[in-house]
C-alpha cells in the first residue's frame, strides 16, 4: 500500500509539473521522458545507471540479457541516427528494456516476483524522473521568482570570510587539470550515488526484499523538497550575481578576484533563464548523503564517499555557484532528512523526532539569519562565523551521537542467546 500510495502521489506531482511547464511554453518531464524512447536522451549516463538500480533484483544471467539487449538496441538506434544525419546519443536501449521489465512483471510475474520487480523498475524510473522534474523545477524558479536575494547571502558571507572567493582563486590556480577533475566529480554525482546505492542493494536478489532504508530514499527526498525551499528563498549564486556570467543583470564583476564590499543588502530583480537554485545547496547535500552511506561500506568506498564530497565542495565554491553560507544550510538540510527517514524506516522515539525538529529549527534559524542578520554577521564575523559552524556541528554530532545510539540497539537485538551447556543427568 505504501508503494501505490508513494506511486499515486508521484504520478500526481509529475502532472502537476507538467501543466506548470506547459503555461512556460516548455515540454514538461512526462513528455520529456517520453520523446526519450525514441529521440536521442540528453544523458545516456543516467539512463543506464537507473537501469543499473532495476537489475538489483534481477539473477546474473537476467543481468547479462538486459546488458546485452540494451546495447543491442542502442546500436540499432546509433546506425539509424548516423544514417539519417541525426543527433547522436545513447541510452534508450536502457530505458527500453527497464519498460519492458515493467511488462514483463505484469504480463509474466506473479506474486512476490511481480511485486520485486515492479519496486525494481519503480526505483529505476523514480530516479529518471526526478532529474526530469530537476530540469522543470529549475524552470519554474527562474519564471516566477524574478527577485533574487544574493546580496543578502553575500553579505552574510563575510562572516564565513567569503568562501567562494577564496576557493575560486585556488581552483583557478590549480589550471585546467584541477577544473576539469572538480568538474567530472560535479557532474558526475548521480553515478556516485549509485554506486553507493548498488553496494547496498546488492542482496536484493538473494534475499528478495528492498532494505528498509537506502541511499536512493535520501537522494529522491532532497530532490523533492530542496526546489520547495528554492521558491522561498531564491538565490541566483556568485557566478551570476558578482560575476561575468550574470552579464548586466550582476550587480559587478568581482568573483573571484574582489570580496563584495560590505554594504546595506537590497533584493534584486535577475532574468528569466537562470535558475534560482542556490539555497541551500543541494549538490553538498547529495555529496553529504553519499558520504553518510558509504560510511558502513568496505574501505574503497569510504574513501571514495569522503573524496567526493571534498570534491564536491571544491567544485561548487570554486566554480562560483555557491556561497559558503549555502554549504552550512545543505549539511543541515541533508542530516535532518536523514534522521526523519530513518525514524520512519525504524519506527519514531523521542531520539529520532528531537533531532529532526532540532534540525528543521536550526535550518529555519539558519535562513532567517542571512535574510535579516546579515549585516550584522558582516559586522561582526569573528562573532557570527563560529555560530554558523557551531550551529551546523550541533547537528552533524546530534545526528552521529543519535545514529550510533541506534546501532547499537539494533545490534543487541540481533544477538544470538548464549548457547546453555548440557546439564549432567542426576542419577
Amino acid at each position: 500500500m505504501l508503494w501505490v500510495a508513494v506511486s499515486v502521489a508521484a504520478l500526481g506531482f509529475l502532472i502537476a509539473l507538467e501543466v506548470a511547464a506547459r503555461r512556460y511554453g516548455e515540454p514538461g518531464p512526462i513528455t520529456d521522458q517520453a520523446r526519450e524512447v525514441i529521440f536521442a536522451p540528453k544523458s545516456g549516463t543516467v539512463l543506464y545507471v537507473s537501469m543499473a538500480l532495476m537489475m538489483v533484483v534481477l539473477t546474473w544471467r537476467q543481468r547479462f540479457i538486459a546488458v546485452g539487449a540494451a546495447i543491442g538496441i542502442d546500436i540499432v538506434f546509433w546506425l539509424v541516427r548516423w544514417a539519417v544525419d541525426a543527433e547522436m546519443m545513447f541510452g534508450n536501449g536502457a530505458l527500453w528494456v527497464t519498460l519492458a521489465c515493467a511488462v514483463i512483471a505484469v504480463t509474466r510475474r506473479t506474486g512476490r516476483d511481480r511485486v520485486l520487480l515492479l519496486k525494481g523498475v519503480g526505483l529505476a524510473l523514480l530516479l529518471v524522473a526526478g532529474r526530469k522534474t530537476g530540469y522543470t523545477w529549475l524552470l519554474i524558479t527562474s519564471k516566477t521568482r524574478p527577485v533574487v536575494l544574493d546580496q543578502y547571502v553575500a553579505t552574510a558571507d563575510h562572516a564565513l570570510g567569503n568562501p567562494s572567493w577564496l576557493v575560486g582563486r585556488m581552483v583557478a590556480a590549480s589550471g585546467t587539470v584541477g577544473a576539469h577533475v572538480l568538474e567530472w566529480v560535479y557532474i558526475q554525482l548521480a553515478v556516485a550515488a549509485v554506486v553507493v546505492a548498488l553496494y547496498q542493494l546488492r542482496n536484493v536478489a538473494v534475499e528478495r526484499r528492498f532494505p528498509g532504508h537506502h541511499l536512493v530514499r535520501t537522494f529522491l527526498v532532497i530532490g523533492l523538497l530542496g526546489p520547495a525551499i528554492y521558491m522561498i528563498f531564491p538565490v541566483v549564486g556568485p557566478i551570476f550575481a558578482y560575476g561575468a556570467d550574470g552579464g548586466h543583470w550582476a550587480v559587478a564583476d568581482l568573483w573571484p578576484d574582489t570580496p563584495p564590499p560590505v554594504g546595506t543588502p537590497h533584493s534584486m530583480l535577475f532574468d528569466e533563464t537562470t535558475p534560482r537554485n542556490c539555497m541551500p545547496s543541494l549538490h553538498t547535500a547529495w555529496a553529504t548523503a553519499i558520504f553518510i552511506h558509504s560510511r558502513k561500506g568496505p574501505l574503497i568506498l569510504r574513501c571514495a564517499g569522503a573524496f567526493w564530497l571534498i570534491a564536491t565542495l571544491g567544485a561548487t565554491l570554486g566554480f562560483g555557484y555557491h556561497y559558503g553560507a549555502d554549504i552550512v544550510a545543505g549539511v543541515v538540510f541533508t542530516l535532518t532528512i536523514e534522521t526523519a527517514l530513518r525514524s520512519l524506516d525504524r519506527g519514531w522515539d523521542r531520539s529520532g523526532i528531537h533531532l529532526v525538529v532540532y534540525g528543521a529549527a536550526v535550518f529555519a534559524g539558519l535562513l532567517t539569519s542571512y535574510r535579516y542578520l546579515s549585516v550584522e554577521m558582516a559586522g561582526h564575523p569573528w562573532v557570527f562565523g563560529p555560530l554558523l559552524i557551531l550551529a551546523m556541528a550541533s547537528v552533524v554530532y546530534g545526528y552521529a551521537r543519535t545514529t550510533r545510539l541506534w546501532d547499537r540497539k539494533s545490534a543487541s537485538v540481533h544477538l544470538p542467546e548464549p548457547r546453555r551447556e548440557p546439564q549432567p543427568e542426576l542419577v
